[in-house]
């Protein structure tokens, strides 16, 4: 399987004008070859191939005068700003067709040099790394890189991203063996919160730290300091780069926390249950701060990367089911209740319930029915189920 191991970055003055201009070069040829695609459909023309695209936006484009600088730059940062233009395109064009799963995805956008990120892209015939720890960046130079943690193998593709802070970042996509760890038996189920970030169905409660609601007092005074800046001064620049710089730590806080408690949960249950929760419709209502504090999506993510790595099984059970509405001891549909209400009585059985701890379990029982359906009809077809042998 294939992991990114990111790197904090400390150019000097010199590497990041390169940077800035390798950036700028990568912009402009995806812009120009975006620009083109668009004009030919516009037109009714065949779709623009990569090979043309190629020819004309890159190579002759390097001999004119407009775009002679292109050429100061290393041809393969142009070259996988293409190629990115074509994986946009293609998940594009596979969301369309129904061949992509999740949301639907936009067509390719114009890129800016005011965007929040700026980043390029290469690959191993671009840039190497030295034996005294620098990194080297075809024509941009050897830059100093926080080597945090060793990398597993040898990369394979390497990311130069700036963020909105101002931070550099190296981001290299190795490829890993799997780091199987020793079986158990332990099965969970894990029902997702706000007042609580997780129940679970053993009974385990994590609470939820809310960086965001935390640090919302200095982001407050910070966004009033931007706010009395005259648009365009440097003095608003400077203040930008502080807002930018707090929901920087906000969000690698947050990051931290989600790696400790998605890699103790993997560590100790064999079997992960979660429901397929629609973060993002979610995050359209009055509760779309909470939500994206807590970051649901992310931690559910890490939770599937980590079951993969470790040998463990991760599976999700449908939005719809009604976890919080159920009897987890005699399966009584009670009906829908308001987010307030956090315990309730079952009118059938009369078992008080505590409303989160209900869900993780009848979590973990929809997880458990519905991976036994699946190996039932996998004994039909022969087909593999994920997680068995």
């Amino acid at each position: 399987m294939q992991l990114r191991y990111n790197y904090r970055v400390y150019p000097d003055a010199r590497h990041r004008t390169r940077l800035a201009q390798a950036f700028g070069c990568a912009r402009v040829v995806w812009n120009d070859c975006l620009r083109d695609r668009r004009e030919a459909h516009a037109a009714g023309l065949s779709y623009v191939t990569s090979a043309e695209l190629s020819k004309v936006r890159i190579t002759q484009a390097k001999r004119t005068e407009q775009r002679a600088w292109l050429a100061e730059v290393s041809a393969v940062v142009l070259q996988q700003s293409l190629r990115d233009l074509d994986a946009a395109f293609r998940n594009f064009f596979d969301s369309v067709r129904g061949e992509r799963k999740g949301r639907k995805v936009a067509i390719p956008r114009f890129k800016s040099k005011k965007d929040a990120r700026q980043s390029i892209r290469l690959n191993t015939n671009a840039f190497s790394i030295q034996e005294g720890g620098t990194l080297y960046v075809a024509k941009v130079g050897h830059l100093k890189v926080k080597w945090s943690r060793a990398m597993p193998a040898p990369p394979s593709s390497l990311t130069i991203v700036k963020d909105s802070a101002g931070r550099y970042f190296a981001s290299f996509v190795v490829d890993v063996s799997p780091d199987l760890l020793p079986e158990l038996g332990t099965e969970v189920g894990i029902d997702l919160g706000l007042t609580v970030f997780a129940v679970l169905s053993d009974g385990t409660k994590i609470s939820s730290p809310r960086f965001l609601r935390r640090a919302e007092r200095k982001l407050r005074r910070l966004q009033r300091d931007l706010s009395r800046k005259t648009k365009g001064s440097n003095n608003r620049a400077k203040v930008r780069i502080k807002v930018a710089r707090q929901h920087a730590r906000v969000t690698d806080r947050r990051r931290d926390w989600h790696h400790k408690a998605s890699t103790r949960i993997i560590r100790d249950n064999q079997t992960v249950y979660v429901e397929d929760l629609a973060v993002h419709a979610i995050g359209r209502t009055r509760l779309s701060k909470s939500v994206y504090d807590a970051g649901w999506g992310t931690f559910v993510r890490m939770l599937e990367y980590k079951a993969a790595k470790h040998g463990r099984y991760l599976a999700k059970i449908g939005r719809f089911e009604p976890t919080s509405q159920t009897c987890s001891t005699c399966g009584h549909r009670d009906g829908p209740k308001p987010l307030h209400v956090r315990e309730w009585t079952c009118a059938a059985c009369g078992t008080v319930h505590d409303r989160d701890e209900n869900a993780a379990i009848n979590t973990l029982a929809a997880g458990r029915a519905d991976r036994t359906n699946a190996s039932r009809s996998a004994g039909k077809t022969r087909a593999r189920v994920p997680g068995t042998a």
